[in-house]
């Protein structure tokens, strides 16, 4: 045991001990100064030292604070719901639904395939190589900062947490101040079922954020706005931090005439006003011919009564906005705008029906930025050529809906546009898809994850090459003085991929020793 306290006075100065001591099955060895540090710094400095121990490289430890993790999102739910409820309106299902439910199968890959995704990658090989052991080995960046958004907050904090924690790194997690009370809660469960060295919680609001990227990283992981999005970037070039950056921007969804217009009507439906609104990938704004435009109208309108009663506001299914100031931002998108179903809202309770914009224009409010909230715009184009041409004026949006019947429509919507992800006929559910890389691209992010991308995002792929001191030989045709017949050599030798089984290499060997022979037998002459 320790025979000081750590103590932090009201400046911020940590008195850390000189010895070091055994807490649980955990070693920290720490030097003994007096140091001025704000919490931020603190939180990193400790999650360093813990990283350089070593112990978050054994698979043993990763797969075990997985499984703490695991645990928490079982014991804790009640408590997980409760706050969510509290920030956003959740319900219990919703938020098993679209937090939690993702969150486990995370896990429960990450788990299972972990051996397989940090095990040494074998690569193909020329035959200048084909005697050496060549390989990719996927090694820990090392301190990972994660900083999460509001809207999903469990979702969006605890999945690169995932990936973090399976590549072997530190991370300090900075969920987001706008959720106060699933902040809190966080930063209270956290600890309780993982490493509270290796992945400490910090809570705060801009300056401490700001604070925190004032450190120097490995990673950093954020989600969150493209404006801010700048900020990280230019914070992270400071240190040359790589980053991944999970934004968003206006999705557009395109309906074809020939589709089922009702089966198309409540799958946007369903992925608009899911959360109220506040979903990174949910359709911005509707592009459709404008002779189906009062049918898209009424089938949307439909579902919503399906969804969420006549009076969505006493509907538990239904979310709120997350507070006043988003809540005034989307009522002034509404301004130049004609409402053709919904519209009704209540500032005291954040409350915004769903709500249907017909006959918008490109240069309305609502088409300015990222709605964020319960509006959905529809646009009218003349052609599939029209709203291709639409879509590509704009920023590359996170993701891309088209719904049609017709593979050509699919296939050109496809072809002709860039989109961090493109479904057809459905909404969100390629989230759900641990197996598909998700993640922006341009305006709308950089670098992906879930499952195995997770891994790979947050870890260092080292190639290595492993090479014997021996058939020397082979070597002499790339050592001075330079010849057109070692040049030749090379070429054969370089230029020669091969993939061939255990039996075929040792055939190769043995020729390539002959071959060997001859060239260093030329080399002498």
């Amino acid at each position: 045991m320790m025979l000081t306290l750590l103590k932090a006075n009201r400046s911020g100065s940590l008195v850390l001990p000189l010895w070091g001591y055994r807490d649980g099955s955990q070693d920290i060895n720490c030097i003994s100064v007096l140091i001025r540090m704000s919490k931020e710094q603190q939180a990193v400095a400790c999650a360093r030292k813990a990283f350089e121990t070593g112990r978050s490289k054994s698979l043993e430890h990763r797969i075990r604070q997985l499984k703490n993790l695991q645990r928490l999102f079982i014991e804790k739910q009640s408590v997980i719901s409760d706050a969510i409820k509290k920030d956003l309106n959740k319900s219990v299902v919703g938020t098993q639904l679209y937090e939690t439910l993702g969150l486990e199968g995370e896990i429960g890959l990450a788990i299972k395939k972990l051996k397989e995704w940090a095990a040494p990658r074998p690569v193909e090989k020329n035959l200048m190589t084909i005697s050496d052991t060549v390989y990719i080995k996927p090694e820990p960046l090392g301190v990972v900062l994660i900083i999460g958004a509001w809207n999903y907050p469990w979702a969006v904090t605890i999945q690169p947490l995932i990936g973090a924690i399976a590549a072997g790194n530190a991370a300090v997690v900075k969920p987001s101040e706008v959720c106060v009370h699933t902040a809190k809660v966080m930063e209270d469960l956290l600890p309780l079922y993982i490493d509270k060295e290796l992945y400490p919680v910090v809570t705060g609001g801009v300056s401490e954020t700001q604070e925190l990227l004032r450190q120097r990283f490995d990673h950093i992981f954020y989600t969150g706005n493209s404006v801010v999005g700048k900020l990280i970037m230019e914070a992270a070039a400071k240190h040359l931090t790589p980053v991944t950056l999970e934004l968003g921007g206006k999705s557009p969804c395109y309906i074809d005439r020939n589709c089922d217009i009702t089966i198309a009507c409540r799958r946007v439906a369903w992925g608009k006003y899911t959360n109220c609104g506040q979903t990174c990938i949910a359709p911005d704004y509707i592009l459709c011919d404008p002779s189906i435009q009062d049918r898209v109208i009424e089938e949307v309108k439909k579902a919503i009564k399906e969804f969420y009663t006549d009076n969505p506001k006493t509907c538990p299914d239904y979310g709120r906005i997350i507070n006043q100031r988003h809540f005034k931002r989307i009522i002034n998108m509404m301004e130049d705008s004609t409402i053709a179903v919904g519209g009704d809202n209540d500032e005291s309770d954040c409350y915004i029906a769903p709500t249907v914009l017909r006959d918008v224009k490109p240069e309305a409010k609502v088409m300015q930025e990222e709605i964020f909230g319960p509006l959905l715009p529809i646009l009218s184009v003349s052609s599939l050529d029209e709203a291709i041409k639409f879509i590509n004026k704009g920023e590359k949006p996170l993701a891309l809906y088209v719904f049609s019947s017709d593979n050509k429509v699919i296939t050109r919507m496809a072809d002709d546009t860039s989109s961090g992800g493109l479904l057809a006929n459905d909404c969100l559910v390629h989230f759900s898809v641990n197996s598909l890389p998700f993640g922006g691209v341009g305006n709308s992010g950089m670098g992906c994850y879930h499952g195995k991308y997770s891994f790979d995002q947050l870890s260092h792929l080292r190639g290595c090459l492993i090479k014997q001191l021996n058939m020397e030989g082979v070597n002499s045709m790339r050592y001075p003085p330079h010849t057109p017949k070692k040049l030749g050599w090379a070429r054969f030798f370089i230029l020669q991929n091969v993939d061939l089984g255990w039996v075929g290499r040792m055939v190769l060997l043995a020729v390539l020793a002959v071959v060997a022979a001859v060239v260093l037998q030329n080399y002498f002459l």
